[in-house]
């Protein structure tokens, strides 16, 4: 194992400290409980939390700003922060109006943020996200996975916590976008967790893992690698089921595509990637109107990447738009 570390139990809160030194203007660290949150304080508007294990960097930090979260709760890699760190947090943000919690759906993320829920003095809500569309149940997830998806959830919820609304609206919006969103990874090799030292799983130069998780889950089969438009069309294929099966059409539809890298495929790659899925999008009747391309969920030094489309309405697509200034994601109207 080749890493850039110095010792594996300390290289949490060593790059959790880098990060807020290098956004310093954007985010503050609190240790012991760790948790991030914006470096000005909001006031007057529902607080927006989210968290998970490290190793998927930029998120959640990396989305901690105006227009996105107020505070995010990291825990070791791959591994589900603890409800005190959730606790924590939530106290140091909460601005009046309530606590949302945008929740990633594993076992781990899902019980303990429901501790940390119960435990509130705020009144507070939850949002699951539930975006993989490569499996229904598995060991790591009490249902659908949370993947890639989960960035556009936090985009336009938080805009909307921005414009002042209540809490139950925030919740309604951020379970719409869930609902509208499918995603599936495809995995070219494993990652390394730096505490085991080897690869996740084990795949061979000829094969690839279709529907993978981003914690290196195992996916829906392992295949042939072969032509990048041949797995981008099984992707296309798997996530246009999953629409039909939740009976939402999308013919016609405006939609927000998202090719998203897991941390060791190249812009490049990444951009042929999205060429093709637009195509195929379109000739099912789909128009991209929106796209971002690039790391946003990674899975440590995975090589791979997700293809994630959101079906877009007017009130989606205007806090998809809205301003937003994270280290992660930023721009103006």
């Amino acid at each position: 194992m080749k890493k850039f570390i110095n010792k594996v139990d300390d290289i949490l809160v060593e790059s959790l400290s880098g990060f807020a030194t290098a956004h310093a203007d954007l985010v503050a660290l609190n240790l012991n409980p760790n948790f991030l949150t914006r470096k000005n304080k909001a006031r007057n508007k529902v607080a927006i939390i989210s968290g998970g294990g490290s190793g998927h960097e930029p998120l959640h930090a990396g989305y901690i700003g105006v227009g996105m979260l107020d505070a995010a709760c990291p825990g070791h890699v791959f591994t589900s922060p603890t409800p005190d760190q959730m606790l924590e947090a939530a106290t140091a943000v909460h601005a009046d109006k309530g606590i949302l919690f945008i929740v990633k759906n594993y076992a781990g993320d899902v019980m303990n943020f429901e501790m940390a829920a119960e435990m509130l003095p705020f009144e507070n809500a939850t949002v699951l996200t539930s975006d993989d569309c490569a499996v229904i149940n598995s060991t790591y997830t009490t249902g659908r996975r949370g993947v890639a998806g989960t960035v556009i959830v936090e985009k336009c919820v938080g805009s909307l916590a921005e414009a002042g609304a209540d809490l139950t609206a925030c919740k309604t919006l951020g379970d719409k976008v869930n609902i509208r969103t499918a995603s599936i990874g495809v995995a070219l090799t494993s990652c390394t967790v730096p505490a085991a030292g080897r690869p996740t799983f084990d795949l061979s130069e000829a094969d690839l893992e279709m529907g993978v998780g981003i914690h290196g889950e195992p996916g829906r089969r392992r295949e042939a690698l072969r032509e990048a438009d041949a797995i981008v069309a099984d992707c296309v294929e798997a996530i246009l089921a999953d629409f039909k099966t939740k009976n939402i059409s999308t013919v016609q539809s405006e939609a927000l595509l998202l090719v998203n890298g897991f941390g060791a495929t190249p812009l490049m790659e990444l951009y042929l990637l999205y060429n093709t899925a637009a195509q195929l999008f379109t000739q099912h009747g789909i128009c991209i109107t929106r796209s971002l391309v690039g790391n946003y969920t990674t899975a440590l030094d995975m090589a791979g990447a997700s293809i994630t489309l959101c079906l877009l309405d007017d009130e989606i697509k205007q806090h998809w738009d809205s301003p937003v200034h994270t280290p992660a994601l930023r721009w103006k109207m």
